[in-house]
């Protein structure tokens, strides 16, 4: 089975999924399952660890992948202004795209596809998705608000069409925020997208680097169960500026700090080292699990290579069966 969109000759890939750029969670374990299985996978470059890039790229090496141009890596965009060798470094080991996220991504566009590679930008407004195309952008990820991690507030179902309408026809749309499954990946591209892009169903597999406790409560969370705020970022001293927020699954911390960001601030003293013993020590009762409201479509660990081909054999088997909206023979059709 598979789907064909323009992502497949894009990127030269089987199926149109990518794999998001989760900070740290997405490894060269999980970002070789996932090409594997026919996806496009992008390490979780984010804030710009040197030494684990280097790590990662190593293991990638180790696999004979790291010279093809079958994966990218995801940066979270200020970040390169500080360390511009890190982009250097990705391009150096055969990065086919990189995906740049958050921030002006016009000073690396030149950099970027001079070398070959592809610009990824993820977007969550019009204005952003003007800028990222005015830099020469390749392809589009439209973040709506369900996703898990630092986004903004509109949702998916509006933000990809109104994305897509922009972008025209030759700059491809991925969707993001809440997809889990097959019927999310048909949706998108009945709304004009040309593919997904996935981060918490992917998170919640054997070969992601997180914890099995973090995974764990993906499983166990409901849609309900996260919410959009600044106080993980408060508490690890890293506060986002306006309008992002980072959406992670309610815990004890939360619940205490929620609407009381002020008093967290003045607490940090004390609050920012408990929260980093906490993290390094999995209690995820205060430390963060980043996802997103797929969780709800969530309730097993399996492989990565299994979440694909399931959303691609439900997907396909959706399309197939939507066609039959279209008869004619239908009662009450022909007088509409």
């Amino acid at each position: 089975m598979a789907l064909r969109t323009t992502l497949n000759t894009i990127l030269g890939v089987e199926h149109p999924i990518l794999l998001a750029p989760m900070d740290l969670v997405a490894d060269a374990r999980l970002s070789l399952a996932v090409t594997d299985a026919g996806g496009y996978a992008f390490l979780g470059g984010g804030y710009g660890d040197e030494a684990w890039l280097r790590q990662e790229f190593a293991l990638l090496a180790q696999s004979g992948r790291a010279r093809r141009p079958d994966f990218g890596v995801g940066f979270i965009t200020w970040s390169l202004a500080r360390r511009p060798q890190l982009l250097d470094l990705a391009l150096e080991q055969g990065a086919g795209a990189i995906w740049l996220s958050f921030g002006d991504p016009a000073p690396f566009a030149l950099r970027i596809k001079s070398a070959g590679a592809k610009l990824v930008c993820q977007v969550q407004t019009e204005a952003m998705a003007c800028a990222a195309l005015e830099a020469g952008a390749d392809i589009l990820v439209a973040q709506g608000g369900e996703a898990g991690g630092h986004g903004v507030s509109r949702g998916t179902l509006a933000l990809v069409p109104a994305m897509v309408d922009l972008a025209g026809p030759n700059v491809p749309v991925v969707a993001a925020g809440g997809i889990a499954d097959g019927r999310g990946l048909a949706a998108c591209l009945m709304l004009g997208a040309a593919g997904v892009a996935i981060g918490t169903r992917l998170y919640a597999t054997v070969e992601a680097a997180g914890m099995q406790a973090a995974k764990q409560r993906i499983v166990e969370a409901g849609g309900d169960d996260s919410l959009r705020s600044v106080v993980f970022d408060i508490s690890r001293r890293n506060l986002w500026p306006a309008p992002f927020t980072g959406r992670c699954l309610i815990n004890d911390h939360l619940k205490r700090w929620a609407g009381r960001e002020l008093d967290l601030m003045r607490a940090i003293d004390a609050e920012g080292p408990r929260y980093a013993a906490a993290r390094a020590a999995g209690n995820f009762e205060t430390a963060a699990v980043i996802a997103g409201e797929a969780v709800a479509l969530i309730h097993d660990i399996p492989n990565a290579g299994e979440v694909i081909e399931r959303m691609i054999g439900m997907a396909t088997a959706l399309l197939r069966e939507g066609a039959g909206y279209c008869r004619q023979d239908l009662p009450g059709i022909a007088a509409r």
